[in-house]
């Protein structure tokens, strides 16, 4: 608990707005995201072909959509941000062993690593300055 509480000091200290508008369009990628993997449940699941034999493998494909709105949502407002980028960590390594297992799409195998590194350094970054989670701390 004193390493994340030394992690909120430092970031605290070097915010930046600039790493909150990142922050803010990460969020919004995902929350995009899930609204297009629920719009289009066909190419999900071609996507998903690959994990069809896992035992669980409709447990991934329903864990998704959820996961990218909800997370999104705290991404963008600043809110439980690491626990949010925690959860996209099991969609986003299965999203680059998905362009290697079954078809290579460039476009989705680049932004699968960008958001995969954006939510490894809010892991350690934070939310931020600028968020719900730094508002509520400063009104206790």
């Amino acid at each position: 608990m004193g390493s994340i509480k030394n992690l909120n000091k430092w970031a605290n200290a070097h915010t930046y707005l600039f790493l909150d508008l990142i922050r803010i369009m990460l969020g919004v990628v995902l929350f995009v995201k899930g609204i297009e993997f629920m719009s289009n449940f066909m190419e999900m699941e071609k996507m998903a072909r690959p994990f069809k034999n896992i035992p669980g493998g409709m447990l991934i494909l329903h864990y998704i959509v959820p996961a990218h709105f909800v997370g999104g949502i705290l991404i963008v407002v600043g809110l439980l941000t690491r626990w949010a980028a925690i959860a996209q960590l099991p969609i986003l390594f299965g999203a680059i062993l998905t362009n290697f297992l079954g078809d290579m799409n460039t476009n989705n195998l680049i932004l699968a690593i960008v958001v995969l590194i954006l939510c490894l350094f809010f892991i350690i970054y934070g939310s931020g300055k600028h968020s719900v989670d730094y508002y509520l701390k400063m009104q206790q």
